[in-house]
């Protein structure tokens, strides 16, 4: 069974359209659709925003449902030149940007008493969600690289600038590191899916709202896709 969580409502909601013998539970606030997409048996669920409430519905995911992969749909901001608005950013890896133990001698962004800070996606779910993208979506831009998360909303460029140049990443957002989190401590291959609504900067604000919805359009596409190949 596959976990997929969206942070958006819209985004559940298109998936939800596409499924079939749907069962729902309320868990933590949230609501879980467990049913049949692309063939394949799927839980459906929107997280909420922020890592908290990622995080969480990530480990109901795999204690109640006993997911085997877990998929992430988005929104994000660009954090590079090249990544334009309607992209896809697949998550090569991610981290936290908002981790700072600096204070007890950590690095920006390590995780103190954790072997890893920096989680890596799953490399055949990244390839399958390329062959996907080159199907359904073959008019953007597709990137593997690294997603950096925070709770918060970046919509600066001198944020955007600190995020570059101390973490490299491709685009920042609010929950993916958090489920990155939680499925390696379970051990559950992950990919982090973000297409892009916004520059991440003075813009951001006014980008989010007009080009929100053809970025969720274009994560529905691919992860119905990706459902239909995955073995």
């Amino acid at each position: 069974m596959i976990g997929i969580i969206g942070a958006m409502s819209q985004e559940v909601a298109n998936l939800k359209e596409a499924m079939s013998s749907v069962e729902v539970k309320s868990m933590a606030g949230m609501e879980f659709y467990r049913g049949i997409i692309g063939g394949r048996e799927a839980v459906v669920v929107r997280s909420g925003i922020g890592k908290v409430n990622a995080a969480v519905c990530s480990q109901i995911l795999v204690d109640h449902y006993g997911v085997t992969a877990i998929i992430n749909t988005g929104i994000a901001g660009s954090l590079r030149n090249e990544i334009n608005i309607g992209d896809i950013v697949l998550s090569r890896d991610t981290l936290q940007h908002d981790m700072d133990a600096t204070g007890f001698g950590y690095p920006l962004g390590v995780i103190p008493q954790m072997e890893q800070s920096v989680f890596r996606g799953d490399e055949r779910l990244i390839s399958l969600a390329r062959e996907c993208c080159a199907a359904v979506v073959p008019e953007i831009g597709v990137h593997v690289g690294r997603v950096v998360s925070g709770d918060q909303f970046v919509s600066d460029k001198a944020k955007k600038a600190w995020l570059t140049e101390n973490f490299d990443g491709f685009c920042t957002e609010m929950e993916g590191a958090a489920i990155a989190q939680t499925a390696w401590l379970n051990q559950v291959p992950f990919l982090i899916i973000r297409a892009i609504s916004d520059k991440a900067d003075d813009s951001a604000e006014m980008d989010y709202e007009v080009f929100e919805k053809q970025a969720i359009e274009h994560s529905v596409k691919l992860v119905k896709a990706l459902l239909e190949k995955m073995d």
